[in-house]
């Protein structure tokens, strides 16, 4: 289940951010706005309008956060992988996502200092 569920994610994830899902979006809501006109933008036609557009969104929102988690995850493990590979590098920074935003901006302010 986790493999199919890993496998449709990312290919909805990146079918999402194709030229051509744009391109049907814009025809989606030339369609709705063209049925408005025609319809007179009724109370009926603004609830299915915004009741497909939410579980749209809900749908596309949980599949992309999978797969940016996954990304996310990945990254992490390729550079420290990096990092245990180089002798010389700086470790001290491996675990800077789990760091308070203060310590982020100090840790900022350190490295461009030595440059």
């Amino acid at each position: 289940m986790t493999d199919a569920f890993r496998r449709f994610s990312d290919a909805a994830s990146g079918w999402a951010g194709s030229p051509a899902f744009f391109a049907l979006n814009l025809l989606a809501v030339a369609m709705f706005l063209g049925w408005g006109f025609v319809a007179g933008f009724s109370d009926t036609l603004q609830l299915v309008m915004t009741t497909g557009l939410t579980i749209v969104t809900q749908v596309m929102v949980v599949l992309i956060q999978g797969s940016q988690n996954r990304d996310g995850r990945a990254v992490h493990l390729k550079l420290d992988e990096l990092l245990r590979a180089v002798a010389e590098a700086r470790t001290d920074l491996a675990g800077a996502e789990d760091m308070a935003e203060e310590q982020v901006e100090r840790a900022i302010t350190e490295i461009k200092g030595e440059d």
